[in-house]
């Protein structure tokens, strides 16, 4: 059955990769074809959101009504059990399917996007479509934002290979999918595209990549209002207009949210360290979760209004029907269960209980600014611009949270403050973090992003892994006459001075020298080498890379720099790295990274021991990994160094039931470790090739 699958995938994989040859040989433009694959991926993504959405009404059904009934001798008291029923189920898809319930929510689309070229693995999409709805469905206190990201990524990454796109196309198009869905189940075509460029992308912008994001995100929020509706997620009524003098009081209440935001973020980061402890204790995650359902059942049981996403209560909060004391317990309970929930392993988003904690926190400030203050301002107005000012602080999302509030309300009246609010609330958070907070989860996991730029491949190549030139010195004794004669013969205008242990002490421009020239028949007996040289000499590690280097030369102003071997006891130079040398790399990269991507479909289709001739002297060659390398890392072989060849791509022999193309394609980085089944794609001179293939055979 297996293998029937297999083949049946690989012939729709097959059919659906001619589909960009075939726009090639029409008359189409490249924007138009671009155009096309955003309108569709963002109708896949839209019609993955409904699913989502009405999937979470159908579990939301079947636990609150259809379980609730079957537990009918327990009475009301049933619903204690409806969230830990559902925190069972996870925890037991956890515990069959432990890799892909790592990769959850946001920040998996996130990682996908910088690092893998945009895949997403098919059953991780689709096991993050069934938990999350298990998880909402069952009482479970969390959004469906995250989730709904991750869908919308996945399905967009899912197409993009089917239709074999190459890596830059599919990072752009993965990352509208995820925009997409967000778009589709809030029913916010902006928000969408800004929620793409803050958080999914980083804030890399790039123009391509913002006509995608619009197309797709349009597009889905098509489909969602044809199926879900146009309506207003929230019902409220404006009874004043914002006066301008009461601005003050708004940019206040922006200031009390990011507190409150930075405590959250704060509480989550305890409750992260506190599961983890326990996890890693082995204590049985099963029972964990599980008692982690009973308490939000308990709560929901008094509580109703935190069950679940909360647009209900919201909307209960907004048409003033609960009383302050209701709305302030509600507050400290989701405050508290959010974190809770979503570290003990619940799968679920984020933005919904940021909504929730902004309309419960605006009601209980719109209170006492009556009643201790007498300050009256709308109701509805405070709740909407306190609800922006939390998601945005939550989250550091200033734009993406002004236009979700703007586009959920549908209403521009309170424009302004909702801005001065949420920019405070923001501003406030990111100084305390001192950076955004999915910057900062994304590199205590490890991950460190550079920007998406030409420079940021120098980064990932060491100074050790390049030839350096070769340093001219002179011995620290050296006489006048001496220096000049050595500034005369070579072309350099820098001269480093050495002591008698062959050590770097110092250095001698030939600017330096043309002063004391006026004097030289005095002092040419009597100066040295020593007596001159500058000691305060820039060196670097060559452990660094050439962006420290980069770094290094623009801080000092410097067109060169000697290279030294730190981790020994000497400071013995090893050669010289000029500016000169990175521009000539980083214009090499540039042309490798764009002939790379231009080559992509084809460099997937090249067979074993097949060559690409590329131009008369250089060819682009698939070998099978010489048993020399296996079990090094790309960085330690240095092959660019010794062979002045590139690897392209590295290939893997596997192929499973999903097509998974992250299996079968990896990117040639620095600290991939090279297995067995490997096939390396390599390119270069022929002789250079040739060469490689017979020293590791």
């Amino acid at each position: 059955m297996k293998e029937k699958l297999v083949k049946i995938f690989d012939r729709l994989q097959t059919s659906l990769s001619a589909y960009p040859k075939i726009f090639r040989r029409t008359e189409l433009t490249d924007y138009a074809a671009f155009s096309f694959f955003s309108v569709l991926i963002g109708i896949a993504a839209g019609f993955s959101a409904v699913i989502f959405h009405n999937a979470i009404e159908f579990f939301n059904n079947v636990f609150f009504e259809q379980t609730k009934d079957g537990l009918y001798f327990l009475g009301s008291a049933a619903v204690i059990l409806l969230p830990a029923i559902g925190m069972l189920i996870q925890a037991l898809m956890i515990k069959f399917a432990p890799d892909e319930s790592k990769r959850k929510g946001v920040y998996e689309v996130v990682k996908a996007v910088a690092t893998k070229g945009g895949n997403i693995r098919f059953r991780t999409t689709l096991f993050h479509f069934f938990a999350p709805v298990i998880s909402i469905g069952s009482g479970v206190t969390l959004g469906p934002e995250g989730p709904a990201a991750q869908l919308g990524g996945g399905v967009a990454s899912k197409i993009s290979s089917l239709i074999s796109l190459n890596d830059e196309r599919k990072r752009i198009f993965t990352a509208a999918g995820a925009g997409a869905a967000i778009a589709a189940i809030f029913n916010t075509p902006l928000a969408g595209v800004f929620f793409t460029l803050e958080i999914i992308l980083l804030n890399d912008f790039h123009t391509p990549t913002f006509s995608a994001l619009i197309i797709a995100s349009v597009s889905a929020s098509t489909i969602s209002r044809i199926f879900l509706g146009n309506e207003s997620i929230f019902i409220f009524q404006i009874l004043e207009p914002i006066k301008y003098s009461h601005l003050h009081f708004y940019a206040l209440i922006g200031i009390i949210a990011g507190i409150v935001s930075i405590l959250f973020i704060r509480l989550d980061d305890f409750f992260r360290k506190f599961f983890k402890k326990i996890y890693d204790r082995n204590y049985s995650q099963i029972f964990v979760m599980v008692f982690v359902g009973l308490i939000i059942g308990i709560s929901g049981y008094f509580y109703k209004e935190i069950f679940g996403i909360g647009y209900k209560a919201i909307n209960e909060i907004l048409s003033n029907q609960l009383t302050i004391q209701v709305v302030l317990i509600i507050f400290i309970l989701k405050f508290i269960l959010v974190p809770i929930a979503t570290n003990a392993g619940a799968f679920g988003g984020l933005f919904a209980p940021s909504l929730f904690l902004g309309a419960s926190f605006g009601y209980i400030i719109h209170f006492a600014l009556l009643n201790y203050l007498s300050i009256n301002l709308d109701l509805s107005s405070v709740i909407l611009i306190s609800m922006g000012a939390m998601l945005g602080g939550i989250h550091t999302i200033p734009i993406t949270a002004i236009m979700m509030i703007f586009e959920m309300t549908q209403d521009y009246s309170f424009i302004l403050p909702l801005m001065l609010a949420i920019i405070s609330s923001t501003l406030l958070v990111q100084i305390s973090l001192k950076g955004t907070v999915h910057k900062k989860k994304l590199e205590r996991d490890g991950f460190s992003f550079q920007q998406n730029d030409d420079y940021s491949v120098l980064n990932e190549i060491k100074i050790e892994e390049i030839p350096l030139k070769e340093i001219h010195s002179i011995n620290e004794n050296t006489n006048i006459s001496a220096i000049v004669s050595k500034f005369l013969e070579t072309p350099e205008n820098i001269l480093y001075v050495m002591n008698g242990n062959n050590e770097l002490v110092g250095f001698i421009q030939e600017k330096e020298i043309r002063p004391i020239l006026n004097d030289y028949e005095i002092i040419k007996d009597v100066l040295v080498a020593k007596d001159i040289s500058n000691p305060r000499v820039v060196t670097i590690d060559s452990k660094s890379s050439l962006d420290d280097a980069l770094r290094v030369m623009m801080k000092y102003n410097l067109t060169e720099i000697p290279v030294v071997d730190k981790s020994s006891d000497t400071k013995k130079v090893s050669g010289i790295i000029t500016l000169q040398e990175i521009q000539s790399i980083l214009s090499k990269e540039s042309f490798k990274n764009q002939f790379t991507s231009s080559l992509a479909a084809e460099l997937k289709t090249l067979k074993p021991r097949q060559t690409i001739k590329v131009s008369d002297d250089y060819s682009i060659k698939e070998i099978r990994v010489p048993d020399s390398l296996i079990g090094k890392t790309l960085a330690e072989t240095r092959i660019r160094n010794k062979f002045n060849i590139e690897i392209l791509m590295i290939k893997k022999n596997k192929t499973s039931i999903d097509g998974v193309s992250e299996d079968t394609i990896i990117t040639a980085e620095p600290n991939y470790r090279f297995e067995a089944e490997d096939e390396l794609v390599i390119f270069g001179k022929d002789e250079k090739l040739k060469q490689f293939e017979i020293e590791l055979d």
